[in-house]
């Protein structure tokens, strides 16, 4: 018997997931057999050596017990194992594209993902992305470490439009530590965004989400629990504009636009989102130096003012936490002086 259990997380519009999560229990006639060979049999496009890097990476558990490769499976044990998802075949093309590098090591890096750049090659966007800029700058270490990947490893992705922090996996044990965290929810990610209205106080945030059921490329909020799937944001005032504030967002899980959706949920859409019916004026007496005023601000943004502040992560070799933060882009921080100098008028 066997369940598998998909994580999303924020992403890209049609964002593919990460990482999966499967379960099986063994039947009551099952014969003594090594875990590695058991989840061989069971797990499609996978290896005996990815299944040896997650039992040593603790992502394979036994009746909730981590164990090693050479577990011997009995009757009745229940086995779960994380695993990075499989990556769609898309050939990968080395682009030299400058990245801003927030930290490095051989086992990982840390990008701070500029506006308008898309994160993975797909339909409509071979070129000229995040992944592209990953492989030629790996391509083009002076030195690699042993256990190498050969292609960046994404545990989380970043919408087009929003700018900040993401971790690449360099290795495949750093790929597999990583996927575990992101799945049990032990990273720490915050995000600053500027949405409409005036927030009245921190709170959180809690519904469904899942694929709207009119448009299939928007998420949609389902409060009843009937559709989509589980999703929690904590957020918290960082500083009002009047018609608009900025605000913290911590994420408790990961789902696809989690943050935009939610926000909007609640009566406050991300500033100049395209998507979530922020690019319009929702507040403010709309006269004409008003809404010139707030056209100039739109201008300055590609799309919604959402920004990955703050990322932490337990190095997958080390074991210390990493925490990282990063600073506003230009057009955002620029949004928010033309805010300060308006309310301030």
């Amino acid at each position: 018997m066997s369940e598998e259990v998909i994580e999303e997380v924020e992403g890209e519009g049609g964002a593919e997931e990460m990482y999966e999560h499967h379960r099986f229990v063994a039947d009551a006639g099952q014969e003594v057999l090594r875990i590695d060979k058991f989840l061989m049999d069971r797990i499609p496009n996978t290896s005996r050596n990815k299944i040896q890097i997650a039992a040593k990476s603790g992502n394979i558990l036994v009746n909730k017990q981590k164990v090693k490769q050479n577990y011997k499976i009995k009757p009745g044990d229940e086995i779960s194992i994380v695993l990075p998802y499989p990556v769609r075949e898309i050939e990968l093309i080395p682009q030299d594209i400058p990245l801003l590098i927030a930290y490095e090591d051989d086992q990982l890096i840390v990008v701070n993902k500029e506006p308008n750049m898309v994160v993975h090659p797909g339909y409509g966007n071979y070129k000229g992305t995040l992944v592209n800029a990953l492989v030629y700058h790996f391509d083009n270490l002076p030195e690699k470490s042993s256990d190498y990947y050969g292609r960046p490893g994404l545990v989380h992705r970043l919408d087009k439009h929003t700018t900040g922090l993401l971790v690449v996996a360099k290795t495949e044990h750093a790929l597999t530590h990583l996927a575990k965290q992101f799945y049990d929810r032990t990273t720490e990610r915050r995000y600053w965004a500027l949405v409409w209205g005036d927030v009245e106080e921190g709170g959180t945030v809690e519904g469904n989400i899942g694929r709207s059921l009119k448009n299939r490329k928007m998420m949609n909020v389902f409060p009843e629990g009937d559709f989509g799937k589980h999703a929690v944001t904590h957020y918290k005032v960082l500083k009002r504009y009047g018609y608009v504030t900025l605000v913290e967002c911590k994420l408790e899980t990961g789902r696809t636009h989690q943050i935009r959706v939610h926000m909007k949920y609640i009566g406050h859409p991300l500033f100049n989102d395209l998507e979530y019916g922020g690019d319009k004026i929702l507040k403010g007496t709309p006269n004409a130096k008003y809404k010139r005023f707030v056209e100039n601000c739109f201008e300055l943004l590609c799309g919604q003012a959402l920004h990955a502040k703050t990322l932490g992560f337990t190095h997958p070799v080390r074991d210390e936490f990493v925490q990282l933060s990063s600073d506003l882009p230009d057009g955002f921080q620029a949004v928010l002086d033309k805010w300060e100098k308006y309310i301030g008028a």
